[in-house]
């Protein structure tokens, strides 16, 4: 495999925000649904129960382009707040898809349209049920397709999830050929500081959507929950630390954003092949967070100098350098 060429957007599109914000803005939205018309016609709704009853629901799409019953799986896991139909998860699937790859765009709890399958609320320590989920996913799709490979894939939040089942996954008993991590968290608390003390649209824009997650929440199950104090709050910090004390067993907020840290050496005993790409501007993921990682020889980090979060859009009919950068990884 001959290495690609570095993303190099021109003008106005290797601006850090503009990347960032164009990811998940209208306009890309409506050039992906364009895009993704005939694979969404073909898509199947799955709800998958985790050991413990969790239940998790996804996506699947057989490949449009499928001439064998070997083609690879691939799990796409969305980002904090988003879902199995963001704009970056929605489109690579659909790029995988015409490569190619078989789909399933998996739902972290109470993300798109599955508040309803659990009375839990949803936080980011919740690693075993998605590792749970994973592993069926990954061992359904290697008995109906022998010798078919399985690829995990996570933007942000789900690429930090991705990490973890990664470095979890021979403990637990899930088999992937590999994973790849697209601008994912690794110091929690790191990014809570970037979106408090960076630009106000993106702290607006993560709370914003988790507002309406709750509301949903709360008008679904409203013996159990009343979010009213909490609608209150003005900060993203505190709006967690009230939920963390009340609806986890974390003793505080910085045991909570540690405990799904995967910073120093969190990733040393790494064994699943892993690639993590990330751009050096990112402005919600600091860069430096990346270079203090210690992991195992498992682990190769693709840091390009630009590209945002979760961005690495190349011109403006939104085509994307990272999809082209995930189906070279396909077999390799």
């Amino acid at each position: 495999m001959s290495p690609e060429q570095p993303f190099q957007p021109r003008g106005v599109l290797a601006n850090a925000h503009v990347q960032s914000l164009m990811t998940s803005g209208p306009w890309r939205r409506r050039v992906v649904q364009r895009r993704a018309q005939r694979f969404l016609r073909h898509t199947q709704p799955e709800v998958w129960a985790a050991n413990d009853g969790t239940r998790l629901l996804g996506y699947r799409n057989a490949p449009a382009a499928q001439t064998t019953s070997s083609a690879p799986l691939v799990i796409l896991i969305h980002g904090w707040e988003g879902s199995a139909d963001s704009n970056y998860l929605l489109s690579a699937a659909t790029a995988l898809d015409e490569a190619g790859a078989a789909t399933f765009r998996l739902n972290l709890r109470d993300h798109g349209e599955s508040h309803h399958l659990n009375l839990g609320l949803f936080h980011s320590c919740l690693l075993l049920e998605v590792c749970d989920v994973v592993g069926q996913l990954a061992a359904d799709w290697r008995q109906r397709h022998p010798g078919a490979s399985v690829y995990l894939v996570g933007f942000s939040l789900g690429g930090n999830f991705t990490l973890r089942v990664a470095r979890d996954a021979a403990q637990a008993g899930v088999a992937l050929d590999h994973a790849m991590a697209i601008s994912p968290v690794i110091r929690p608390k790191h990014v809570m500081h970037a979106l408090e003390t960076g630009p106000a649209v993106y702290h607006r824009y993560f709370v914003n959507k988790w507002r309406r997650s709750l509301r949903i929440k709360q008008r679904l199950f409203p013996h159990d929950y009343d979010f009213s104090e909490w609608f209150q709050l003005p900060r993203l910090n505190q709006q967690t630390a009230w939920l963390i004390e009340r609806y986890t067993d974390f003793a505080c907020l910085d045991d909570y954003l540690e405990g799904y840290s995967v910073a120093g050496d969190s990733l040393q005993h790494l064994a699943t092949p892993t690639t993590i790409l990330t751009a050096a501007d990112d402005p919600i993921i600091p860069i430096r967070d990346f270079e203090t990682l210690n992991a195992s020889d498992a682990l190769a980090l693709d840091v390009q100098d630009r590209g945002g979060h979760c961005g690495f859009i190349s011109d403006w009919s939104m085509h994307s350098w990272a999809e082209r950068w995930l189906i070279r990884r396909l077999g390799g």
